[in-house]
């Protein structure tokens, strides 16, 4: 009977209302008590996945970073200075090995070449800048 006549005079439906003899007398509402936080399985999901993005991409920055510095670190020991030679007109790499290094074998001589400048094959061309083996 008390929500009946509650709804007739106007009071809202989220009040307690208690009927007292004839007239109703409407109680505060007290704040609602607090609860936890629920999260389902795709919100388990979607905050963990948040948390982890920032971890993921600090780790690459670190790895790409840290590779760079240990390549920075054993640059002077590796580094060694080329001498260069251009290819002439008419020249072949037989006839260059033979001038750069006449007291070894030529075969021997065009395989470092070849290796050092990554040829695909031992044609060269004429005005090609090539490196030549530090050892001749």
């Amino acid at each position: 009977m008390s929500a009946a006549f509650a709804g007739k005079t106007g009071i809202s439906a989220g009040s307690r209302a208690r009927t007292i003899g004839h007239a109703t007398a409407v109680a505060p509402r007290t704040a609602a008590p607090r609860t936890h936080l629920r999260l389902t399985r795709r919100g388990r999901m979607a905050f963990t996945t948040l948390a982890a993005v920032p971890l993921v991409l600090g780790s690459i920055a670190v790895a790409v970073n840290g590779g760079v510095a240990a390549a920075e670190g054993t640059a002077s020991v590796g580094a060694a200075a080329f001498e260069y030679v251009t290819v002439d007109a008419g020249q072949s790499l037989w006839e260059l090995a033979e001038s750069i290094a006449p007291k070894q074998d030529p075969r021997d001589v065009i395989a470092d070449i070849v290796n050092l400048n990554q040829l695909a094959s031992e044609a060269v061309q004429p005005g090609q800048r090539l490196a030549l083996p530090a050892g001749y």
